[in-house]
């Protein structure tokens, strides 16, 4: 029988693998294109794997816990069509394990005939696919010929040998690939806990904690990482903002929050500076024509997710509030979509959120830069008055912008940094939305 493959989708640029959580169905299950297959996690979303087509599970190739790669087979689905041809062919070969048995085609299509191997068992018609299913699931000829079937003529269904199945003694699941092997660890923890002192307590890191931890290993590991920092005025910003905000609730019935503003003049930047809007693959420097803008977002568990806005230099102020509260509210609700952390060509994170003047963001890779954007604050400055210099109270804000030294050398990287500050403190304080 012929079956549609189900493999593990892409799940954004930088992830090769996922690790499967739960399965949603089982083999026999009939599924349609809205049926959920599994769940599947990676250090940055939880989702799940909908059914291309409809049909029936015919395989499940890897047990829960397993962490395939992108591309990788997780199940096969047989569709309608496919089960009741197979229930109707003729019987034209058997599986090894039925012919190391003893038992021939001959023995099959002709219930007169004795086999010495089967003993006080009733022969019967048995279908393709209930001898494919019997055999994956480790049951022996013997052991198959003695279920009773309620089908016509007594022949056995999907529903007998389905129950059988559940019925017997527990077994891990057989139709795993021989191919298969045991993920590797992503990191090196001691199968038991530490010893620790008096007053400390061990804590093992949970799955995305663990991923994380990878990640960031990996970016500092490959990529020679250079931070450099500048102070700029957002006053303009500040008081912008500060009189439109409820004019915009009022109008769009959303937020009018700073972070669509930064994405607003990074988006413009990078315009301008297409080697940071890029990627490294090997020993290519890929370079992207869309600028998605990705913004971290840290969850209420303590862990962090990265949620993208897509074509950020193509929309407009409103537009950015709308995607940036939407996205971030479903973020922290564990509602993202895979595609929704997706292709990301450059990374802010607002370390100002938590009341930091600055940082030193690492990189997301393959992406080869991150703005870290600290606390606003307002403090004494130099300014220009009527021609002369003075001092007065201005908001600040200290921009931390990490690259890969690898392709971003310090002129591109401070220059690039230096084009943010002059789209921010070039505010223009009488634009609209």
């Amino acid at each position: 029988m012929a079956y549609t493959e189900v493999r593990l989708p892409a799940l954004g640029e930088g992830i090769t693998e996922a690790t499967i959580t739960r399965w949603l169905v089982k083999i026999g299950d009939m599924v349609t294109t809205e049926t959920a297959l599994v769940e599947i996690a990676t250090d940055k979303v939880d989702s799940e794997v909908i059914s291309p087509i409809e049909g029936m599970v015919a395989e499940i190739l890897l047990p829960e816990q397993a962490v395939p790669k992108i591309g990788q087979i997780l199940l096969r689905i047989a569709t309608e069509q496919e089960v009741e041809s197979a229930l109707l062919e003729p019987v034209s070969s058997l599986p090894s394990e039925m012919k190391e048995s003893g038992i021939s085609e001959e023995n099959i299509l002709s219930p007169a005939i004795e086999t010495p191997s089967i003993i006080k068992a009733e022969r019967k018609f048995i279908s393709p696919f209930v001898r494919h299913l019997a055999f994956s699931e480790g049951i022996s000829i013997e052991e198959l010929y003695m279920i009773k079937g309620t089908g016509i003529d007594e022949r056995m269904t999907k529903e007998d040998i389905l129950a059988y199945i559940l019925q017997r003694p527990k077994k891990k699941l057989s139709t795993i690939s021989k191919d298969f092997e045991p993920p590797q660890p992503l990191i090196i923890i001691n199968s038991e806990p530490p010893i620790v002192n008096p007053g400390e307590i061990a804590i093992p890191m949970d799955r995305v904690r663990k991923l994380i931890a990878k990640n960031m290993l990996e970016s500092k590991h490959k990529a020679p990482h250079v931070t450099v920092f500048s102070e700029v005025d957002i006053t303009p910003i500040v008081l912008w903002r500060n009189k439109n905000k409820n004019i915009f609730q009022k109008k769009f019935n959303e937020n009018l929050t700073f972070t669509p503003l930064f994405i607003e003049a990074v988006a413009r930047a990078l315009k301008d500076f297409p080697g940071i809007n890029a990627s490294v693959k090997d020993e290519y420097i890929i370079q992207k024509d869309n600028i998605n803008i990705g913004m971290a977002v840290a969850l209420p568990d303590g862990n962090l997710i990265v949620p993208v806005v897509k074509n950020a230099n193509q929309l407009n102020l409103s537009e950015l509030a709308t995607q940036v509260n939407d996205l971030a509210k479903r973020a922290r609700d564990q509602k993202l979509k895979p595609i929704e952390i997706q292709d990301g060509t450059f990374t802010i994170t607002n370390i100002g959120a938590f009341g930091n003047i600055s940082g030193t963001p690492i990189i997301n890779l393959p992406q080869v830069a991150i703005l870290a954007i600290g606390t606003i604050t307002r403090k004494p400055a130099a300014i220009t008055v009527e021609g002369g210099t003075g001092i007065g109270l201005r908001d600040m804000v200290t921009l931390s912008l990490s690259f890969d030294h690898r392709v971003v050398d310090g002129a591109m990287g401070g220059s690039f940094l230096q084009r943010i500050c002059e789209n921010l403190n070039s505010f223009n304080i009488n634009r609209d939305f």
